[in-house]
């Protein structure tokens, strides 16, 4: 049960809810499979997989919880091949024009009629609730996916007090000055991947794998104004990944030693070698993400405010 990507939120208010009384509520949205005219389907399922039941798996206080989508694969090359044919067909056959909202009409009736035929994909988004740091954390680098389990986790609970982190700096500003100094915090070590991008939407952008980035060609992008976008980094040789201007944080991977931890259970007890998985990564993670926090220049308690008197 490791995360290899993280999308950060913080509560504006204490999660107060027990796991029993939100296993509660996730059942009343359990997921059930696409019926035949069902283009998707979403819903909470196990995080444990196939190997439990339990719609809310428990750690050292922190709350896994995993929702699945199931959707109809239907290439829109071939809904708009169908559409194209019958419109002709109606052109040569009744010698006059298919409009636009005719045509809407057609594409809808050759949906209905492929989606029992479909064939399906499902994807899994995983995310936990740590009530005691305030957080929820999304295993995901997509801002639609995390904003689609939001939603439905919100529409489930009644409400959902998060937002994504407040900062007095941007990360952008910070990784920018990591690079130009060769200054970053003792704990962390910058690797070898970057991104700089010139300030303005029609901005030159650079992106650098395997590239020493304190050399003079990285300096010369730095002294012609690009600010640093990506920057992959590894802390403490606990983890490593790449962190984003958004702070959303890709590609992360965790020491030996902390995959190390619980290497001596039963490897046949499933469960247990999840539980340990979840309970490794969650204590990292609860040392990690404060101090990335604090590094970059700590949090504006000021909007957490506002946002807890205007929700």
């Amino acid at each position: 049960m490791w995360f290899s990507n993280l999308q950060l939120y913080r509560f504006t208010k204490p999660f107060t809810l027990t796991p029993e009384t939100l296993a509660e509520q996730l059942a009343s949205k359990v997921f059930r499979p696409c019926g035949k005219l069902d283009l998707f389907t979403y819903g909470w399922v196990s995080p444990l997989g196939r190997h439990s039941d339990e719609l809310v798996h428990v750690a050292n206080g922190h709350i896994l919880l995993c929702a699945r989508k199931e959707e109809k694969i239907i290439p829109s090359s071939v809904v708009r091949d169908a559409v194209n044919e019958k419109a002709h067909t109606i052109e040569e056959q009744q010698g006059r024009p298919v409009r636009r909202k005719e045509r809407e009409a057609i594409k809808e009736e050759i949906l209905q009629d492929l989606l029992p035929k479909a064939f399906t994909r499902f994807q899994l988004t995983f995310v936990y609730i740590s009530p005691k740091d305030n957080l929820l954390v999304i295993n995901s680098n997509s801002d639609k996916k995390s904003e689609a389990l939001l939603s439905y986790l919100r529409s489930t609970l009644g409400s959902l007090p998060v937002i994504a982190p407040s900062l007095c700096q941007s990360p952008s500003t910070v990784m920018t000055r990591w690079l130009v100094d060769n200054d970053a915090p003792a704990d962390f070590v910058i690797e070898d991947e970057c991104e700089l991008r010139e300030p303005g939407d029609e901005g030159s952008i650079v992106r650098c794998k395997r590239q020493d980035l304190v050399s003079d060609e990285i300096k010369t992008h730095l002294d012609a104004g690009k600010q640093a976008t990506k920057l992959s980094i590894t802390w403490q040789e606990s983890l490593s990944c790449v962190l984003n201007e958004d702070l959303s944080i890709q590609r992360l991977r965790f020491g030996q030693e902390v995959l190390d931890q619980g290497c001596d259970i039963d490897p046949d007890d499933i469960i247990a070698q999840l539980d340990n998985d979840f309970s490794v990564m969650t204590l990292e993670l609860s040392r990690f993400i404060p101090r990335l926090l604090d590094v970059l220049g700590g949090e504006n308690k000021e909007a957490y405010r506002h946002s807890e008197q205007t929700s």
